[in-house]
């Protein structure tokens, strides 16, 4: 799926971490790793970034190292774009007292400006995340055959338990289709019908394919996407969402917020954002 993984990294805690998740997923896509670091190319800090390849059983042959000085932004997305990497590999930050996920200022322009597609982890262990459940974003939407069918087979790499796509029934088509009914029989035939619909949407979807052995759930829902994927990835305690990205981030998104942007506020679990 991958050929070319990047992983911006900086000397903190949680860098082995980053490291040894990406690790996981080079060797699962067979890609190559661009580990880069923005800041002042030293000798210390080449020597412990060199012991942490080796403490991680990096494979160095297929490992490259681009170290940028300037503005973090900027020279993430300049080497992404220079190294033409496919998925980029980033943290998310915690609020402690909310005991929420969130992506800061640098971590929201880093994901709307990466030429790629975007992997965030929230609580990136040593020992690698288990990605058994997995969600994907069955909303319709221009770029959502293409999120289903990365993240099929982005499930099938990983071995994933369960996979649930979860589709929308538009607010607006719901109340325009009910409220003229006369009775509440005819309005319950019309939101099954909608119901339906949706499911055909995903189901055609799928027919083009190849889902393994995939256990695939789909599930239709009222109300905002953004809002409804948070909620059912806690209720089922998912591993990992996966939605798309196809739109630039324009002044009304700023002073409203936008459906992905909220997802980056309270993030609900592992977050992978498909680009086209």
């Amino acid at each position: 799926m991958y050929k070319k993984v990047a992983l911006a990294i900086a000397f903190s805690p949680r860098m082995e971490a980053l490291i040894s998740e990406t690790k996981r997923l080079v060797a699962l896509f067979g890609s190559e790793l661009i580990l880069i670091h923005i800041g002042k190319r030293t000798d210390e800090l080449e020597f412990l970034l060199q012991e942490m390849i080796l403490k991680t059983g990096l494979d160095q042959s297929k490992t490259k190292l681009i170290w940028k000085e300037g503005k973090p932004v900027k020279m993430i997305i300049e080497a992404c774009k220079e190294e033409n990497a496919d998925l980029l590999v980033a943290g998310a930050l915690k609020h402690e007292r909310l005991l929420t996920y969130y992506m800061g200022s640098v971590g929201r322009k880093i994901i709307r400006k990466a030429p790629c597609s975007v992997l965030t982890l929230i609580e990136p262990k040593v020992g690698s995340t288990l990605f058994d459940k997995i969600v994907l974003n069955g909303t319709e939407l221009e770029i959502t055959p293409h999120v289903i069918e990365v993240g099929i087979n982005f499930s099938k790499q990983l071995h994933a338990e369960q996979v649930h796509i979860l589709n929308e029934i538009k607010m607006y088509g719901l109340q325009m289709g009910t409220a003229s009914e006369d009775s509440e029989e005819e309005a319950s035939q019309t939101r099954r019908q909608l119901v339906q619909n949706e499911m055909h949407y995903v189901e055609e979807i799928l027919k083009t394919i190849d889902q393994g052995d995939l256990k695939i759930n789909i599930k239709v829902t009222g109300g905002r996407w953004a809002v409804e994927l948070a909620r059912f990835c806690e209720k089922i305690e998912a591993d990992l969402l996966v939605v798309g990205d196809e739109q630039k981030l324009n002044f009304f998104d700023r002073i409203f917020p936008h459906d992905l942007e909220d997802l980056l506020s309270t993030l609900p679990c592992n977050l992978l954002i498909v680009k086209n």
